[in-house]
């Protein structure tokens, strides 16, 4: 089963964001892909500390407040902005790729976000 086929079997209305890539610092400030939109995503409330990277090998714990979990071929790298349903607009934090691993829930990406 893969993420569109689970999505349209266990969630009775997946989400969709609108997802702006960091692509690096300019003259101007940060730098971001144009907008697009990423769905069948599921956005869930969920307070929890995650480790960020920084510029040394200890990172830093701040506090996520939302988890987006997305398509396998979602590409928002930590940085990115993130509109949400509800039409705030957060960053990611973190980035994560999870893998089925022999389990029944299909690859996917989680997005921590502020």
């Amino acid at each position: 089963m893969n993420w569109a086929q689970f999505v349209a079997a266990c969630v009775p209305s997946p989400d969709t964001i609108t997802g702006e890539a960091y692509e690096g610092s300019g003259a101007f400030g940060d730098v971001y892909a144009s907008p697009a939109a990423v769905t069948p995503c599921v956005v869930q409330a969920m307070r929890r500390r995650v480790r960020v990277q920084t510029q040394d090998a200890a990172g830093e714990e701040v506090l996520s407040e939302t988890a987006v979990f997305c398509p396998p071929d979602t590409v928002l790298p930590p940085g990115s902005r993130v509109t949400l349903p509800d039409g705030r607009v957060t960053r990611v934090l973190v980035a994560s790729t999870l893998n089925a691993s022999g389990h029944d829930l299909p690859e996917h990406v989680e997005l921590a976000l502020e």
